[in-house]
């Protein structure tokens, strides 16, 4: 049943089958933002925040020129007194009647009105310089684009490069960031291939060398992509493994109750606490994250079905609303947008169809069954159809990483 809630024991309170957003959101409280660490700019890119990054001096910090010309006192003609360029020292202040050669960016002298751009103004033989100077005065003045200790990156957000020039410009060396979560695949299943063509009655394996790339993108350290064989006591004994050197495990097949499935066993005893069993969707129904509590931090797992394309629909509703929380940075709300084509139903609760976007519209794709990839690769995001959808109509967007 959707939503459904049970409380168990020790294990506390789990959801089985809940819907798509709350499984995304029961995921995201479930996890707790990792320890902090301090890095140089140059080693900071695209990590998330622990702490704001403030201007440590008024940007600008004093007032500069905005164009190439003469800084001028008063009213002109003026005559010129030295040359102000970008880098150096302030000059002496200027007095009516005076004005100084400078270049964009230059320190202003005191007592300067404006600057007159080069363009727009002439020297006479005597050195003096006519011209008038347009609305404005074409300055940069001190802290009109922040006074000192303004927030410039919030804690919580992902170092862009732009956001690390910001953080430079404010006069920051170092910045606090949080530690990227380690993270170990395994790749369970006997009938997976790692290598050549498929063969007696085998297939390839696809998730192996498509997760690391996606979790490296959220962020992720991983630190091993393993394969399992299907037995129950590998199962257990490779989680306890992993669980000692990452935050995070990822689990491929065996979520299930097929035969082969032992996941739900082998979190139960390395003293493991489901945390969603199960979620009401198709793609990705048999999904599950489990957490332990350890003296040395708590770990996650987020065991994923089998299925290529119900494993990428697990990884978007479990993995990525965790490792924000492990990040320390919010869940969005998912976006809405237009179908381009109606979406039909098909069984119960949400379907996750890949689609592409086209002149602002999610246009369905093809080759989208639960075991293909081709729809995936070709798609810009998953949309969450809650039952049939007409042509036109919204629906919530959970855009796939790039």
């Amino acid at each position: 049943r959707a939503g459904h809630v049970v409380v168990a024991g020790r294990a506390g309170v789990r959801l089985v089958d809940p819907s798509c957003e709350a499984a995304r959101e029961a995921a995201h409280a479930s996890g707790v933002a990792l320890s902090t660490q301090s890095l140089a700019l140059a080693d900071a890119l695209w990590r998330t925040t622990a702490t704001a990054v403030v201007a440590r001096t008024p940007l600008p910090p004093w007032d500069a020129s905005a164009m190439d010309g003469w800084a001028v006192a008063g009213a002109g003609p003026w005559t010129v007194v030295g040359d102000q360029r970008a880098g150096m020292a302030p000059a002496g202040p200027l007095a009516a009647g005076q004005a100084v050669r400078i270049a964009t960016g230059a320190v202003l002298p005191a007592g300067t009105s404006a600057v007159l751009r080069r363009e727009d103004a002439t020297v006479d033989s005597a050195e003096q310089v006519h011209g008038v100077p347009r609305a404005g005065g074409d300055i940069r003045h001190a802290g009109e684009e922040c006074p000192a200790s303004t927030t410039l990156v919030a804690a919580g957000q992902v170092l862009s490069p732009v956001r690390l020039g910001l953080a430079a410009a404010g006069g920051n060396d170092v910045v606090d960031v949080v530690r990227r979560p380690r993270a170990v695949v395994l790749v369970l299943g006997d009938e997976l291939l790692h290598d050549g063509v498929p063969r007696a009655g085998r297939v390839r394996d696809s998730l192996g060398p498509l997760l690391p790339g996606w979790l490296t993108g959220w962020g992720c350290e991983v630190v091993g992509v393993r394969p399992v064989a299907d037995r129950a006591d590998e199962h257990a004994a490779s989680i306890s493994s992993a669980l000692t050197e990452a935050d995070l495990v990822v689990t491929t097949g065996g979520t299930a109750a097929g035969p082969a499935d032992f996941v739900h066993r082998a979190v139960t005893e390395t003293g493991g606490d489901l945390v969603v069993d199960g979620v009401h969707c198709r793609p990705g129904h048999p999904m599950l994250l489990a957490r332990w509590t350890r003296d040395d931090g708590p770990r996650w797992l987020v065991g994923l079905p089998g299925n290529p394309h119900a494993a990428i629909a697990a990884l978007m509703t479990l993995a990525q609303p965790l490792l924000l929380a492990l990040h320390g940075t919010d869940l969005p709300a998912l976006a809405r947008v237009p179908v381009a084509a109606r979406i039909g139903p098909r069984g119960t609760g949400t379907r996750l169809v890949p689609c592409r976007i086209v002149d602002g519209a999610a246009h369905p794709g093809e080759h989208i069954g639960s075991g293909m990839l081709r729809g995936l690769a070709a798609a810009d995001g998953l949309a969450v159809a809650a039952g049939e959808l007409a042509a036109g109509e919204l629906v919530r967007w959970l855009p796939l990483p790039r």
